[in-house]
């Protein structure tokens, strides 16, 4: 038996710092607090709802489901999860069961390093 691999990841995780500068500018702190606030929650959210048709093998259901987290996502400057979550959609849409596991432990990975970043950003005025 050879010998085993650890694999590190080690993914950037990018925010449009335009689009969050945009926030804060258009709706002014409290309003861009309280959008990234909401759209934190929706992101936790969605992802969540992502296990159940994966388990199912609901793959139209998944893909779609992940077209809206990439939605959300690119809408407060998520740019990463928001690729990341197309990809995942493209994956379920085709049905490639493989890569849709890995694409979708990637989104988790991803999802959580994006939420913390948003999370240091909102609060200090972008």
């Amino acid at each position: 038996m050879g010998e085993v691999a650890i694999l590190n990841h080690d993914d950037v995780v990018r925010l449009d710092a335009g689009a969050l500068a945009a926030l804060y500018r258009d709706l002014g702190p409290q309003g861009a607090d309280a959008v990234l606030a909401r759209a934190m929650e929706e992101v936790a959210l969605r992802l969540d709802g992502l296990s159940g048709p994966h388990r199912s093998g609901q793959w139209a259901e998944l893909a779609r489901r992940a077209r809206a987290l990439r939605a959300i996502a690119e809408q407060v400057g998520m740019t990463t999860l928001a690729r990341v979550a197309g990809d995942v959609a493209a994956c379920a849409a085709r049905c490639e069961a493989p890569a849709l596991g890995a694409t979708l432990a990637r989104l988790d990975r991803i999802a959580c390093r994006s939420l913390a970043e948003l999370w240091d950003v909102q609060g200090t005025g972008g």
